[in-house]
């Protein structure tokens, strides 16, 4: 079994510098207690760094631990010519919590615009039934100012397809009748509906 990695044996200017590095390097051949090690040497200040950008300390611990387990899972790429594990980790850290926050916010920016189609599409679906209900409503008053005969050629002609001697075939009514009776209903129509041409 290894022994624990002690602290404070560097020789460099930054006295923890040499010590972690060596930690990181029996982190990387799956050491545990390094791994122990390191975390209670980063882990406040990788939680420090997490707070600030994220905010949130429920998320941040999240965060924090997120990294923490990057630190294990990349320690091999660990290069001490690159800089320091201090510099190293918290440029993961901070890479982590910058991607927490776009990801949070890209997800509320979704659910406000569903929320938005949502609610338009509420809307334009009531208003839209209303103004047919509306149309509807006025098409069948407008229809009863008509003629008999008026309203049966418009009705055959416009709600059932026929054509204009289908129309006459089935009211058994000249055809020139029809034209005219259909051509009057259809004036009086427009005239009712308010519609310009």
């Amino acid at each position: 079994m290894n022994q624990p990695i002690p602290f404070g044996t560097g020789r460099s200017d930054d006295p923890g510098r040499d010590d972690l590095a060596e930690v990181m390097r029996h982190v990387a051949h799956g050491d545990k207690q390094a791994f122990s090690a390191l975390y209670d040497a980063l882990a406040p200040m990788i939680f420090g760094i997490v707070v600030k950008v994220v905010r949130d300390r429920a998320q941040s611990e999240e965060v924090a631990q997120e990294v923490m387990i990057d630190l294990w899972r990349q320690a091999a790429r660990y290069r001490p010519d690159a800089g320091s594990v201090t510099t190293w980790a918290a440029t993961i850290a901070h890479r982590r919590a910058v991607d927490r926050v776009r990801s949070a916010q890209a997800a509320a920016d979704r659910e406000q615009a569903q929320a938005a189609r949502e609610h338009t599409t509420a809307f334009d679906e009531v208003s839209e039934q209303v103004e047919t209900r509306l149309e509807s409503e006025q098409v069948r008053r407008c229809l009863r100012g008509l003629t008999e005969l008026q309203h049966q050629a418009v009705t055959l002609a416009y709600y059932q397809g026929l054509t204009y001697r289908e129309v006459a075939e089935a009211l058994r009514t000249p055809l020139p009748t029809i034209k005219t009776r259909m051509r009057d209903g259809l004036i009086r129509l427009r005239d009712c509906m308010g519609v310009t041409t």
